[in-house]
C-alpha cells in the first residue's frame, strides 16, 4: 500500500507528542525532512483519518487531551469543551432529561405513552396494550427506540446518565458523533426487542440496555485494536458484569430495585459484543494495510 504525507509543518512545529500516539495507536507512520519541512507518511488508506485526528489532538495523548476518566488521569478540560467535542452525547442525554420531565418520571401516563414500545390505554386500574403490529401499521417506528429515553425515578437516569456520558464519549471521539448515534439507535431496537420478546407487553425503558451494548462494543474492539480512548478500567468492566449477573439471579429484585430489563440487558451486550467485534476487526485491517 503506498504512503502519502498528510501533514508537512515547520522544523519547529513539535510532533513527537503526535507521533507517541500514532505509536500507541499501532498506526503505520514515518516521518522524512524535504525542504524544510517534517513531512508525515501514512498509508493512503487512513491518510484522512489521520489528518483529522491531528486537527483534534496536535499535542498527543488524547487520554490527558479528552478528559477520559482514569484511575490515575485528572480531569484537564472544562465542560463547555467536553460538550462541544461530545456533541450527540450530550443530545441523547438531553433528549432522556426533556422526556423525564415530560412525563414526570414516568408517573404521568398519558404522556408516557407517547414514548412506550407499545401503545396502551389505560382502563379503570388496568393498562391494556395495543400490538406490535398495530403500532407500526399506524407509522409509530419511533416506538422502536424510544423506550431508552423513558426512567423511573431519579436514581433511574442518574445512573444511566452517568454511564452514558462516560461510555458514549468514549465512541463518540474515537468513532465520530454519527457512528455513535448509529449505535445508540441499533442497541436500543435490539434490547427493547429482546425485552418485549422475553417478558410480552409491558412498560419498560430505560438507557441500560444500550449502555451495555456500548461497554460490549468497547469491550470487544479494544481487544482487537487497541486504543487508549477505548480502554477501560478492569474495575468497571467486572463491576457492570458482576451487576448484570446479580440481577438475572433475581437478587437486584428481591433487596427493593424493583422489576430489572434482564433481556435489554443482555440483548445490548450481546449485539455491542458483535459491533465490537466487527469495528475492531475492521480497524485493525485498515491499519495494517
Amino acid at each position: 500500500m503506498s504512503a502519502v504525507a498528510v501533514l508537512r509543518l515547520p522544523l519547529a512545529t513539535d510532533l513527537s507528542g503526535f507521533v507517541k500516539l500514532l505509536q500507541r495507536m499501532q498506526v503505520p507512520h514515518r516521518v522524512s525532512e524535504e525542504a524544510g519541512e517534517q513531512v508525515l507518511w501514512v498509508p493512503e488508506s487512513i491518510s484522512e483519518d489521520v489528518r483529522g485526528l491531528y486537527q483534534r489532538f496536535p499535542q498527543g495523548d488524547p487520554e490527558q487531551q479528552l478528559d477520559i476518566p482514569q484511575a490515575a488521569t485528572p480531569a484537564r478540560v472544562g465542560l463547555g469543551e467536553q460538550l462541544r467535542r461530545s456533541p450527540m452525547t450530550a443530545l441523547i442525554l438531553l433528549l432522556s432529561l426533556a422526556v423525564c420531565g415530560i412525563t414526570l418520571l414516568g408517573d404521568n401516563l398519558q404522556t408516557l405513552g407517547w414514548f412506550t414500545f407499545l401503545e396502551f390505554r389505560v382502563v379503570g386500574d388496568y393498562i391494556q396494550f395495543s400490538s406490535l403490529a398495530d403500532s407500526l401499521a399506524a407509522g409509530q417506528w419511533w416506538r422502536l427506540v424510544t423506550p431508552m429515553l423513558i426512567h423511573f425515578g431519579i436514581l433511574h437516569i442518574a445512573m444511566n446518565g452517568m454511564w452514558y456520558w462516560e461510555l458514549g464519549r468514549r465512541i463518540e471521539l474515537r468513532q465520530g458523533s454519527i457512528n455513535l448515534l448509529g449505535l445508540t439507535l441499533l442497541f436500543s431496537l435490539v434490547s427493547n426487542y429482546a425485552q418485549y420478546y422475553f417478558s410480552g407487553p409491558t412498560l419498560f425503558g430505560g438507557l441500560s440496555g444500550v449502555l451495555y451494548g456500548l461497554l460490549g462494543h468497547c469491550w470487544i474492539y479494544q481487544l482487537l485494536s487497541p486504543n487508549p480512548i477505548y480502554r477501560l478500567p478492569r474495575g468497571v468492566l467486572v463491576m457492570m458484569l458482576v451487576w448484570l449477573l446479580l440481577c438475572l439471579s433475581g437478587l437486584v429484585s428481591m433487596i427493593g430495585f424493583g422489576e430489572i430489563a434482564n433481556a435489554a440487558h443482555v440483548g445490548g451486550l450481546l449485539v455491542g459484543c458483535l459491533t465490537g467485534l466487527l469495528g475492531g476487526l475492521y480497524s485493525r485491517r485498515k491499519l495494517a494495510l
